[in-house]
C-alpha cells in the first residue's frame, strides 16, 4: 500500500512501523531540594542526589476515584462521577553506600513543620542510552525510610530505600526516531 504526499510516493509499512517498549532497567533519578519555604538549615540537610543513584523504582501512577450514581429510569448501566484524584507513592531503592542521603532527607521531614519537600525527575532511557520519556514529580516529602535486610548466609547487596509521597507526576516525552517523529520527517522531506 502506498500513500501520496505531495507527489511524493511514501511506503505506507515505513509510516506505521511500531516503536519497540523501552527498556525497564535503563533509568536514572535525580531529586533536588526544592521547597521555597524550607529553612535554611534544614535545606542544606538534603544533599542533592546524584544521578543513576538509584537500581529500582516502583509506585509511578495514578489512580481517579469514582462514586457510581444511578439514573432513574435508566437500567442498563450506571454512571460513574469522578470524585479526587491520587497519586501513588513511589519508592526508590539501591545499594547502601556510606552517604547517608536518604537517611537525611527522611529525617529533616521529621524536625521540619512542612516537612523536606524536593521536586525531581525519573527519566526513562532508550538503547542507547538517550532521555526517551521523562516523569517529572513535584513536592515529594519522604514518607517512610526502608533499611537494608542483611543475612550472612547471602552475598547480596546490602539495599536501601525510601518511600515517598508527592503532589503529582508530569510525564514528557523525549521526541526521537519514533513513529510520529519518522511521520513528521517524511511529511516534511515530502514538502
Amino acid at each position: 500500500m502506498t500513500i501520496t504526499v505531495g507527489g511524493s510516493l511514501r511506503i505506507a509499512s515505513q509510516l506505521l512501523t511500531l516503536e519497540d517498549p523501552l527498556p525497564g532497567f535503563s533509568f536514572y533519578v535525580t531529586l533536588n531540594p526544592a521547597d521555597p519555604h524550607l529553612p535554611l538549615l534544614q535545606k542544606l540537610l538534603i544533599p542533592v542526589m546524584a544521578l543513576g543513584a538509584f537500581a529500582e523504582v516502583k509506585g509511578l501512577g495514578g489512580e481517579l476515584e469514582v462514586t457510581p450514581y444511578g439514573e432513574g429510569g435508566v437500567n442498563d448501566h450506571v454512571h460513574l462521577l469522578p470524585v479526587r484524584h491520587t497519586w501513588g507513592r513511589i519508592t526508590l531503592r539501591r545499594g547502601v553506600i556510606r552517604d547517608m542521603a536518604l537517611w537525611l532527607w527522611y529525617r529533616a521531614g521529621l524536625h521540619g513543620s512542612l516537612g523536606a519537600r524536593r521536586n525531581g525527575a525519573i527519566t526513562v532511557a532508550d538503547e542507547e542510552g538517550s532521555p526517551a520519556v521523562i516523569y517529572m514529580f513535584k513536592g515529594a516529602i519522604a514518607t517512610k525510610w526502608i533499611g537494608p535486610d542483611l543475612n550472612a548466609n547471602q552475598s547480596a547487596c546490602a539495599i536501601d530505600g525510601i518511600e515517598i509521597a508527592h503532589e503529582g507526576i508530569e510525564a514528557i516525552p523525549v521526541p526521537g526516531t519514533g513513529m510520529a517523529s519518522r511521520i513528521a520527517s517524511s511529511i516534511k522531506a515530502a514538502f
